[in-house]
């Protein structure tokens, strides 16, 4: 079932692009993205207790074009099939440009498939490039001379990054003699820790600059998401894309475990963890603060995952969470700015009280993101602050404040009186019901998390009734402190709003990547 998994979304991509403009092939289309949900989502069960490998041609494993599905794989083309589902659904009234549109996110969602599944580290590389090329033409089709400039800075910077991935994919093969993944796992655990250490910090500097970790952070936020994007582009890169990025992250890791340094990735995390949410606390574009808790967010998910044991459970299942609760605040916000005509977070009051669906959805997400009792956050963080050190559990008490202050800041469009309600376009029920969908997620995901970490990633856990209590009481402290923050330092601040309005500039990312590539050379090297 693997090809099938990878062709389908292209059959369905053609034919949206011919027929896309009549409504039954709309009502097609989504039905077979259904099918693809349920096939992937018989693919995490089946792999569960196995692991599924098919060859492309008649070749062996070593000469053909492998696709192979694991327990982790499977995961994440679950979680692409149920976004690409609820975006389909999300876009169906849509009349502007809808072909293109159309055409290019289900080509999209074939490659992060085949990403997944890819058993070679060259697809690996094809495959991120014609995800590259699909988002840079989804992020720039409006023709607008400032999103053609963005759009040919991510193409640059995209180019700059892929040539790390490549040279460090030749050196791989001229150690191994191979690309197959498993064969070149197994090789690199018997070779020369010296020869495999300049090859490690070209491919992470490329998939550093992927997840968007410091110091990449500024770029992503202003050309990646780049604010006047279609809302599903911006759900899809920001909830999604990133994701194929983290589980890079997780397989080169693997790959190079003899070597690996966890440490200065957990540093990284950290640090970009606590810059993504002080770059969203100085935003008042509400697009831009979630953007900049992408960066926040990955950053928490590779602190999890570096720390093993209980947090690495938690930081997978972050990963699930953090698609569902952004994915639901980005479709959320497109209805309120396009309701509002306004992205300005001081300029939008009264979003219960003018879209009480759309709005129920959104305050569910935003306690999804901060990590609320009962709501799916919360338990992704609670695995990753299990049963960590003190210094650390203080360090991610500290990231979740951040998080606090910024979404008491977007909060604030909740409430008081809407303006010139009677000028504000009414949301199509098609773009709200996906939305209140996303959003009993949010809540599911948390009452019922244990059982959802079993479903996804085979981990039996057990939540602790003394220490979530625990937990939930910091939070509600650092509810209390954030509000506080917010009130008397944050709003009104001049300076911090000139201080989000940094942006790192192509050549800026260019000698940031080589920084990152000499340190990190450097680190695994001693």
């Amino acid at each position: 079932m693997l090809p099938y998994l990878v062709i389908a979304p292209v059959l369905i991509a053609a034919f949206l692009y011919v027929a896309s403009t009549h409504n039954a092939a709309r009502i097609l289309a989504v039905v077979f993205q259904a099918g693809l949900f349920m096939a992937s989502a018989y693919l995490v069960w089946i792999t569960r207790n196995t692991e599924i490998t098919t060859f492309i041609g008649s070749y062996n494993d070593l000469l053909s074009i492998t696709l192979r599905a694991d327990s982790i794989s499977a995961d994440f083309v679950f979680i692409t099939t149920a976004i690409f589902l609820v975006i389909s659904i999300y876009s169906y009234q849509e009349k502007k440009d809808v072909p293109l549109v159309w055409f290019l996110l289900f080509i999209l969602e074939s490659s992060l498939i085949g990403l997944f599944l890819a058993g070679d580290l060259f697809s690996i590389f094809v495959l991120v490039e014609v995800s590259t090329i699909a988002t840079l033409v989804l992020v720039m089709y409006d023709r607008v001379k400032r999103k053609m400039y963005y759009g040919i800075v991510f193409l640059m910077v995209n180019i700059v990054a892929a040539q790390f991935y490549l040279f460090g994919l030749g050196y791989i093969y001229m150690v191994t003699g191979a690309l197959d993944i498993r064969q070149v796992t197994a090789i690199v655990a018997t070779s020369d820790p010296q020869n495999l250490i300049l090859p490690y910090a070209l491919i992470m500097t490329s998939i550093g600059f992927k997840c968007t970790l410091i110091p990449f952070f500024s770029w992503a936020p202003k050309v990646k998401i780049y604010p006047e994007a279609p809302t599903v582009v911006q759900a899809i890169l920001s909830g999604l894309q990133i994701k194929s990025a983290v589980f890079l992250f997780l397989q080169f890791q693997e790959i190079f475990q003899p070597i690996a340094p966890t440490e200065f990735f957990l540093v990284i995390g950290i640090i970009s963890a606590l810059f993504g949410a002080f770059m969203a606390i100085c935003q008042t574009d509400i697009r831009m603060i979630l953007a900049y808790h992408t960066v926040s967010q990955v950053g928490l998910i590779i602190v999890g995952i570096s720390l093993g044991g209980y947090s690495y459970i938690g930081g997978l299942y972050h990963i699930f969470s953090h698609a569902v609760f952004k994915t639901t605040l980005f479709l959320a916000t497109g209805m309120i700015i396009r309701s509002y005509n306004t992205a300005n977070v001081y300029k939008i009051h009264g979003v219960l009280k003018r879209m009480p669906f759309a709005g129920a959805a959104t305050v569910a997400a935003v306690l999804g993101i901060v990590g609320a009792p009962f709501f799916i956050g919360s338990v992704s963080k609670y695995f990753i602050a299990y049963d960590i050190s003190p210094m650390m559990n203080i360090i991610t008490i500290i990231i979740g404040l951040g998080t606090i202050i910024s979404f008491v800041k977007f909060s604030s469009i909740f409430f008081g009186k809407p303006d010139l309600v009677g000028d504000m376009p009414i949301p199509e029920k098609c773009k709200t019901a996906p939305t209140v969908f996303l959003g009993a997620v949010c809540l599911a995901g948390g009452i019922f998390g244990t059982q959802a970490i079993q479903f996804l990633f085979g981990y039996q856990v057990e939540i602790v009734m003394v220490s979530y209590i625990q937990k939930s009481i910091i939070f509600l402290v650092s509810l209390g402190v954030g509000y506080l923050i917010y009130r008397y330092v944050i709003k009104g601040n001049h300076l911090l709003k000139r201080i989000g309005g940094i942006y790192f500039g192509f050549r800026t990312v260019c000698f940031a990547m080589g920084v990152f590539f000499a340190i990190l050379l450097a680190f695994t090297a001693w």
